[in-house]
C-alpha cells in the first residue's frame, strides 16, 4: 500500500495527483503491492520543492496496488484521471462526455478547477491519445477550450479558427477524432461579442480573412431585419448572429460528413452546440436533449 509520511509540520494540501508541491519534508514509502509487485521506497529526508515524480510514484503506487496501469483504473462509467487509455475512453458515454464538460465550466466558473500535475499527466499520455470531446472553438485568445472547461491533457481534441467555422478541414479533423480516435461529443463553441461575427456584419475585408467571414454570412441572413441597427455597434445583434452560427456549424456538420451523421444516428457520438459568456465565463449548452440546458431562440 501507498504511504506518505509527511514531517513537517507545514500543511500540505492534496490534489488530484497526490500532494501539492511545496517546501516540506517528507518521507514517501512506497511498500509492497498486493499484487507482490517489486518493492520500492524512495526516501527524501532533507527540504525540497516535491518534484512531479514524487506525486507521480504516490500516484502509480496506488493504481498498481489495485493492478492496473497508472491512471486507469476505474469502475465502469467512472471518469479517469487521466486519459491515457481505450478503457477510460469507452467507460463513457456521450452523455457522460457532455456532464463532464458541463461540470468542468461550473468550476471554470466558481474558480475551484482542478489542480492538475499536467507534467505526469504529458508523460502518461505520451504513448497514444484517447480524448472524450472534440471541439471547435473560435481564435479567440480569451476563449481557451481546455480552461474554461477545466480539462487536462488529452482529454479534448481542439480545433480552432475565427468564428468558429466548419471548414472541410475541420469535418476531416473532426473525422478523425470521432470515427478513428474514439472522441464522443462534438462541440461547436461560439462566444459573446465575437470580432469574426462582428467582421461579418460590418462587410469587412481584409486578405485572406474575407473569404472566411463570407461563411458566416449565411449566419445574418437567418435574423429577420426589424429595423434595427445591424452592424458591430449593436451587442444584441452580434450575440444573435453568433448564436445562428453556432446552430449553422452543427448543422453543416450533419449535412456535409456522413460518417458524423452515422455516429449520431446510432448513438455513438452527440453534437452540440454551445455558446460562450465573456464576462461571466459560464458556456450554455444548445438543442441538447437534456432539460436542464438552454434553447436556441427561435428566429
Amino acid at each position: 500500500m501507498s504511504e506518505v509520511r509527511i514531517l513537517s509540520p507545514r500543511p500540505v494540501r492534496r490534489t488530484s495527483t497526490g500532494i501539492h508541491r511545496g517546501d516540506v519534508m517528507v518521507a514517501v514509502h512506497l511498500g509492497r503491492f498486493l499484487n507482490n509487485r517489486k518493492v520500492l521506497t524512495v526516501i527524501a529526508m532533507k527540504r525540497v520543492r516535491l518534484a512531479a515524480v514524487i506525486s507521480s510514484m504516490v500516484f502509480a503506487g496506488a493504481s498498481w496496488a489495485a493492478g492496473a496501469a497508472p491512471g486507469a483504473s476505474m469502475a465502469a462509467g467512472k471518469a479517469c484521471e487521466t486519459q491515457n487509455s481505450k478503457q477510460c475512453q469507452d467507460s463513457q458515454t456521450p452523455q457522460s462526455v457532455l456532464s463532464r464538460l458541463q461540470a468542468g465550466n461550473k468550476r471554470f466558473v466558481k474558480d475551484t478547477t482542478v489542480q492538475r500535475n499536467l507534467r505526469v499527466q504529458a508523460h502518461e499520455t505520451a504513448p497514444g491519445q484517447y480524448p472524450l470531446a472534440s471541439v471547435v472553438s473560435c481564435f479567440d485568445s480569451r476563449i481557451p477550450p481546455e480552461i474554461v472547461f477545466d480539462q487536462g491533457i488529452g482529454d479534448i481534441f481542439i480545433a480552432r479558427n475565427a468564428g468558429n467555422v466548419i471548414s472541410d478541414d475541420v469535418l476531416g479533423s473532426l473525422e478523425f477524432g470521432s470515427k478513428a480516435a474514439g472522441a464522443k461529443l462534438i462541440v461547436v463553441l461560439g462566444h459573446t461579442q465575437c470580432g469574426a461575427i462582428k467582421g461579418a456584419c460590418d462587410n469587412v475585408e481584409l486578405g485572406n480573412l474575407t473569404g472566411l467571414l463570407a461563411k458566416i454570412k449565411p449566419a445574418i441572413s437567418k435574423i429577420p431585419d426589424d429595423g434595427k441597427d445591424r452592424s458591430s455597434k449593436n451587442y444584441a445583434f452580434v450575440d444573435m448572429v453568433g448564436e445562428q452560427n453556432v446552430r449553422l456549424g452543427v448543422q453543416t456538420i450533419r449535412d456535409k460528413s456522413p460518417i458524423l451523421k452515422e455516429m449520431e444516428d446510432k448513438g455513438q457520438i452527440m453534437i452540440v452546440g454551445a455558446m460562450y459568456d465573456l464576462k461571466t465565463g459560464k458556456v450554455n449548452f444548445y438543442d441538447v436533449p437534456d432539460s436542464t440546458t438552454v434553447k436556441l431562440k427561435k428566429i
